[in-house]
């Protein structure tokens, strides 16, 4: 099992890798401010259910079978590229439209805690990175390595839930005001399509 000292340094190290700007917390921070915190915090909660996947797959001793095939790795990637493209189309011919009060319009629970698990488990960079990670704060001097990877994913889970969930508050509260104008709004969906692009480009063009 895991000492208390590396599973301190492991989470802080998972915190500040939280904060460092990446495709997960723009797209929380993107969400929140077009459609509010509700829905940042129901993209956060299926990103880090991705997250449980990437762990599962390390875990098991799927991720090096990705990390080995290259063919498997630009067929993920492609389809992350696709489904970020088509989230871009949508925010892009999006009206703009608001509820009465400011509020946005919605898309339900479920669709945005499936989006989040989506734009999660179809970036394989994740995947990799959690293979040459995770490894790294385990010993088989401490048990199994099996249970160790898997807590020290639900360590990596935990930061990522704290700091995406502050990104989503702050976020949400910074886009309130604007959503209370549809012409706002619309802008709002316009730099969310621009947004949402340019990471399927930036993840067409990653290598492993």
């Amino acid at each position: 099992m895991l000492t208390y000292e590396i599973a301190l340094s492991f989470f802080g190290i998972a915190v500040l890798l939280a904060l460092a700007p990446g495709p997960d917390n723009l797209f929380v921070m993107v969400q929140s401010a077009t459609a509010g915190r509700t829905s940042g915090m129901l993209v956060v909660l299926g990103l880090c259910t991705g997250l449980l996947g990437h762990t599962f797959a390390v875990a098991a001793g799927l991720a090096a079978v990705l990390a080995a095939s290259e063919a498997a790795f630009t067929m993920l990637k492609l389809a992350g590229a696709a489904y970020l493209t088509w989230l871009a189309w949508g925010a892009l011919r999006s009206k703009g439209e608001a509820h009465a009060g400011g509020r946005p319009l919605r898309l339900g629970a479920g669709q945005l805690y499936r989006r989040g698990i989506v734009m999660n488990l179809t970036n394989p960079k994740v995947t990799l990175f959690f293979l040459a990670f995770l490894p790294q704060f385990t010993a088989p001097a401490r048990g199994s390595i099996v249970p160790q990877i898997l807590s020290l994913g639900g360590l990596f889970i935990l930061a990522t839930l704290l700091v995406f969930g502050a990104i989503a508050w702050f976020a949400g509260m910074l886009g309130e005001r604007m959503r209370q104008s549809a012409r706002a709004q619309r802008l709002l969906n316009r730099a969310a399509g621009v947004v949402f692009l340019g990471l399927a480009i930036k993840l067409v063009l990653s290598e492993r």
